[in-house]
């Protein structure tokens, strides 16, 4: 080549694409994680049965609330720090680069757990509407695998990409979640519009369970942070987004699954809850009896959409997890590769991707249930993890802004993290005392699962945080670059590693 042709475009880089995602596009990626469909159509119809009150309602508000609070330092973090890996940075710089990198392997794992969990409760629900509207009796993994190849390639798109079909399939989610709120509301059971689910009453006999579900419900509000470096005008992206998301988070849940309990009958939800445990179904047989057969079908279509968009979120969010801890070299380098042309953390998703078939290749050969040990056990113990992440990240914010206020104002670096450390430690203790319940476990059944789960996440923490003193007792310099996001990779950009990449 000589001196004068022009260079070739390389095809990876080492940066996210900027300015690609305004804030409806990041509020997609929060909501879709969150699946307002599935939590209400899934999730609560099958709580109402093994937690045995209605009160959901105001669980979730209650909830809501207590994120909100923790909002407000998270936000004013994301003011400070941008990375991809928002968590694990804010936990280094706020707790210590060894609790940072133990909180960066919980967070691979969370997140690997929660989306892969999503491809079982997929390959359940499409094979039940193949064999339903169309006679084909299609196995579960089948489906699975098939909405696992989408998945893989849009993992390697443009991330404006995937925010656009995953604005399609929640518009449609929220449209449908709409009618069917309506359809419930103007169709109660005898006795007509009951209030009850929202008075204490209705959830004090089981509160510690009832929170438990609902935090879980909520995983997907702190996805904001991690597409940061990608937003269009980052601060007030971030604060918009997680706001606004959780607002319609909370909105969704709690109304719909008022209103679906109005349409059952408060008195008769937790019994009929009971009866349809055994057919891991949602409540749509209550939608066809009040809106119609078209609205049942038209419920489980959006329910089984809805998870695979969730499971499109959770992907992008694990693979930029898995971007930010190569770039720090605390995973190998070439983890914090991107493809030049779409900015796609293009290692990261193929990490992801593999993690997926393999486990996926498992349950298919040991013909493990899908719904129960991939979607439920899974689903649930890496929205355990996410809350572990949440709480540690609430304490990392009084510590980062105890160094230096920043000009922050004392309630979102000082107040609100306090108060939402002692009341999400006060959850921690009932999700952990209830996780077999969470599982699906009758009280006092012993299962492995039970302790296995949360072990996995301490040991996982304790291999992290060993792995940061080595790092510190080797590697100076990559030790001292974790946490610091795009500015690692710049502090890098004259050494001969960083140059071959």
């Amino acid at each position: 080549m000589s001196a004068t042709s022009p260079a070739r475009p390389s095809v990876v880089s080492q940066a996210l694409a900027r300015d690609r995602l305004g804030v409806p596009s990041v509020i997609m990626f929060a909501l879709t994680a969150a699946a307002p469909l599935m939590v209400v159509g899934a999730l609560v119809s099958s709580a109402w049965g093994w937690v045995g009150v209605t009160g959901f309602p105001l669980a979730f508000v209650i909830i809501a609330v207590v994120l909100a609070v923790f909002s407000f330092g998270y936000v004013a973090m994301s003011r400070h720090i941008t990375n991809a890996g928002a968590f694990y940075s804010y936990i280094s710089q706020g707790l210590g680069r060894p609790l940072g990198v133990g909180g960066s392997l919980v967070a691979l794992l969370a997140y690997n757990l929660l989306q892969i969990g999503l491809y079982g409760a997929f390959g359940f629900y499409a094979s039940l509407i193949l064999a339903d509207k169309a006679d084909l009796n299609v196995d579960w993994w089948i489906l699975a695998l098939a909405l696992w190849l989408v998945i893989a390639v849009l993992g390697l798109l443009r991330v404006d990409v995937n925010s656009k079909v995953l604005m399609v399939l929640l518009g449609a989610e929220l449209i449908a979640v709409t009618i069917f709120d309506f359809i419930f509301l103007s169709n109660p059971a005898e006795g007509g519009v009951s209030l009850e689910p929202w008075n204490w009453s209705s959830l004090k006999d089981a509160a510690g369970p009832a929170f438990a579900v609902c935090v879980t419900a909520f995983v997907g509000f702190e996805a904001a942070p991690v597409f940061a470096e990608e937003a269009k005008g980052k601060n007030r992206t971030v604060a918009v987004a997680t706001f606004l998301g959780l607002a319609v988070m909370v909105v969704s849940y709690a109304v719909t699954s008022w209103a679906a309990a109005v349409s059952i009958g408060v008195d008769a939800t937790v019994p009929a809850a009971q009866e349809m445990a055994e057919s891991g179904g949602p409540f749509f047989p209550t939608l066809a009896e009040k809106g119609g057969a078209w609205a049942a079908d038209l419920g489980l279509v959006l329910l089984t959409t809805s998870i695979a968009a969730a499971a499109l979120s959770y992907h992008n969010t694990t693979a930029r997890y898995a971007f930010a801890l190569g770039r720090e070299r605390v995973l190998p380098a070439f983890f914090g590769r991107t493809r030049a042309r779409s900015g796609a953390p293009s290692s990261g998703s193929i990490f992801q991707t593999v993690i997926a078939l393999v486990v996926l290749v498992v349950f298919a050969v040991q013909g493990w249930d899908p719904m129960l040990n991939l979607f439920f056990w899974l689903g649930t113990s890496g929205g355990v993890g996410v809350l572990f992440l949440v709480f540690a990240t609430s304490l990392s914010v009084i510590g980062f802004f105890l160094k230096d206020a920043r000009g922050e104002g004392a309630w979102s670096r000082l107040i609100a993290p306090i108060l939402s450390s002692v009341a999400l430690g006060y959850i921690i203790w009932l999700v952990v005392d209830n996780f077999g319940g969470l599982l699906g476990f009758a009280p006092g059944t012993e299962n492995a699962a039970v302790w296995a789960f949360p072990a996995a996440y301490g040991a996982v923490a304790v291999i992290g945080v060993i792995w940061a003193l080595i790092l510190r007792a080797t590697s100076r310099q990559d030790y001292d670059a974790i946490g610091l996001g795009a500015r690692a990779s710049a502090a890098r950009a004259d050494t001969p590693d960083y140059a071959a990449l």
